[in-house]
């Protein structure tokens, strides 16, 4: 399957002649220790992935947002993980953009999905909310603008009755490490 780097990379590759302009990317979740490697903060996990990868330092805040930027084959990257909790991410994107002066089809969101099967990818140019509360937060602060990409993470839904949040709270299992291969750069 392909990963969530290259996945990435190829999105930068076809636009990279095209405009010198940046790309924003967004990787939704919440702060702290408490949330590290949750099924809801896979959109941070990521980001961080892919900065390992390509060498770009988190290093910054910005925005209210863990923040880096570099180049990724000649085009510039930003990259961002909101430091606001899940449901105002809108809080810090919303900013991040206008700051930048980038149209919407520059930025990309990366968040979990509980309707797509764990380690499934989707890629979307624009769309609704999906009753994702940290999308509905960002499309609230693009002023509802929804044209702007989605990278959608699948983490399965949770199992028999068990509450939704606090499935999304949890690290993942065994079985699901193993669907990501342990990571999120050799994973998705």
């Amino acid at each position: 399957m392909l990963s969530c780097t290259k996945l990435l990379r190829r999105c930068l590759s076809s636009t990279a002649s095209s405009s010198p302009q940046p790309w924003l990317f967004v990787g939704l979740g919440n702060p702290g220790e408490k949330y590290q490697h949750t099924r809801h903060n896979v959109g941070f996990d990521m980001i961080d992935a892919f900065a390992q990868s390509q060498g770009i330092p988190m290093t910054s805040v910005h925005c209210k947002a863990f923040f880096g930027e570099g180049f990724v084959g000649g085009t510039p990257v930003l990259l961002a993980k909101p430091q606001t909790y899940m449901n105002l991410s809108g809080e810090s994107a919303g900013p991040l953009a206008a700051y930048y002066k980038l149209p919407l089809n520059r930025v990309l969101l990366i968040f979990d999905d509980m309707d797509l099967p764990c380690g499934v990818l989707r890629i979307q140019p624009k769309g609704g909310h999906g009753h994702h509360k940290g999308l509905k937060s960002v499309i609230y602060h693009f002023r509802g603008n929804r044209d702007f990409g989605r990278l959608r993470i699948g983490i399965g839904r949770p199992p028999g009755q068990m509450d939704p949040k606090a499935f999304l709270l949890q690290k993942f299992n065994k079985l699901a490490r193993e669907r990501f291969g342990g990571n999120m750069d050799s994973s998705c």
